[in-house]
């Protein structure tokens, strides 16, 4: 439990930072991949990949990972569904006998049901997720954030000794 809230608690101080909103967001996206989808499998390990090599928060997509992966169990019918009409479509029969032939693809386990419903969903939700989330942290920012700012309570916390050591170790060792 105190994992979680410490995960939690680092969503809301980025949010609050200056962090880029596109970071953010595509935080998020990936994190919406990541959830949908089995987590062993060779589509993740790309996903993490593009988390580490881009310039993706890696906080948001984890965090968003763990809840989206609890509500897609709640889906699995419907991306089962989805799976085998993909999967049983007479004319990708040859792109899936090629792709199964592969030497690296049958470790995404694609001729799964859940697993190719659940991929499809993820990608094409994906740029939904990102506009989505990004429009989000930034009507956050905008609203929570600048109008916290402005109040007496925070002007009085800015001025304390306390805020002002922790402010300067946050800038120095981060």
């Amino acid at each position: 439990m105190g994992l979680l809230l410490k995960q939690i608690f680092g969503l809301i101080k980025l949010l609050n930072s200056e962090t880029g909103h596109n970071q953010i967001a595509a935080g998020i996206a990936c994190g919406f991949i990541l959830g949908m989808t089995p987590f062993f499998s060779l589509q993740s390990l790309l996903v993490f990949l593009l988390i580490f090599f881009f310039r993706i928060q890696a906080g948001a997509a984890f965090v968003s990972a763990f809840f989206f992966a609890f509500i897609a169990w709640i889906f699995d019918p419907l991306f089962h569904q989805l799976g085998v009409a993909v999967l049983s479509a007479e004319p990708l029969q040859g792109v899936w006998t090629a792709l199964y032939n592969m030497p690296l693809v049958p470790l995404t386990r694609f001729n799964n049901s859940v697993v190719m419903g659940s991929g499809v969903v993820a990608l094409l939700a994906f740029p939904f997720i990102f506009w989505g989330s990004r429009s989000l942290v930034i009507k956050y920012r905008r609203t929570v954030v600048d109008r916290l700012k402005t109040t007496k309570f925070w002007k009085a916390v800015q001025a304390t000794s306390i805020y002002k050591w922790y402010y300067s170790y946050e800038n120095l060792y981060g």
